[in-house]
């Protein structure tokens, strides 16, 4: 997956490399008030793909055209460059937010959150423990070493430790392939299995460096069983009754739920 993200980024700064020194004169003004692309043109280039277009933007980084594609019942988007030399498949993800961004956002279909999964089938031996081991009520976090949401529901699940002392919560590492660098830091957070690990994972320190099978079983085990359950948000947290919580959540707001759980 990484050596995918790795390969699509450095033909991504190539093609937009290629687009802004395509002009010889330079560009004043807009880039769109210059730099045209039809669907029928667009589709002549495509026509070995066997998609079809059904809308053009200008993307949202500059040299680049987005199309909206249809093929075999599925919508998607795709890149051409401005010289019309060269296209690509892939996202946009946004420095500050770290989310994907696209021109036709509302055009393409939005994944469904699940809000029920079986807790029984966690691989709970995978998970590295905060608040009390023994605690009568569990609680299970799927979370993104590189994921800003994840890191500001740490702070509060460590809120949570000390206004909810009869809580356990499971922690378990879960990589999203929007952050590269996620899939080494959950392998050493499960390597080491520590909560000092954990700790400084999400608070952006350096990470001793790992075998390259170290983690993987266990980091497959826990990846397999959010993927079954259609986890895909981070973070996501499951509750002893199955139910599925995407996204931050204040201490307070967990605490009260926990309590109202079996």
């Amino acid at each position: 997956m990484q050596k995918v993200l790795y390969i699509t980024l450095f033909v991504f700064l190539s093609v937009v490399a290629h687009s802004s020194a395509s002009s010889k004169d330079g560009c004043i003004g807009e880039c769109a008030s210059c730099h045209k692309l039809s669907i029928q043109e667009s589709e002549e280039l495509l026509k070995k793909t066997g998609g079809t277009v059904t809308s053009i933007k200008q993307a949202p980084i500059s040299g680049l055209f987005e199309l909206l594609m249809e093929k075999d019942g599925k919508k998607g988007v795709i890149y051409i460059d401005y010289a019309k030399k060269n296209f690509m498949q892939g996202f946009i993800v946004n420095f500050e937010t770290l989310k994907k961004v696209s021109a036709h956002d509302k055009e393409l279909p939005q994944p469904k959150l699940v809000t029920h999964a079986d807790p029984g089938a966690i691989p709970v031996e995978n998970a590295i423990i905060m608040g009390n081991p023994q605690g009568s009520k569990k609680m299970y976090v799927f979370t993104d070493p590189d994921c800003p949401y994840c890191r500001q529901l740490h702070v509060e699940l460590k809120k949570l430790e000390k206004i909810a002392p009869d809580i356990t919560i499971n922690v378990l590492p879960y990589p999203l392939p929007t952050h590269p660098e996620a899939f080494d830091k959950s392998r050493a957070i499960l390597t080491f299995k520590n909560r000092s690990m954990l700790d400084k994972a999400f608070d952006g320190a350096a990470l001793p460096a790992v075998g390259t099978k170290d983690g993987i079983k266990a980091l497959n085990e826990i990846m397999n069983y959010a993927r079954r359950n259609g986890i895909s948000v981070t973070p996501s947290i499951v509750l002893s009754d199955g139910t599925v919580l995407s996204g931050y959540r204040s201490a307070e707001e967990l605490k009260n739920m926990l309590d109202g759980t079996k």
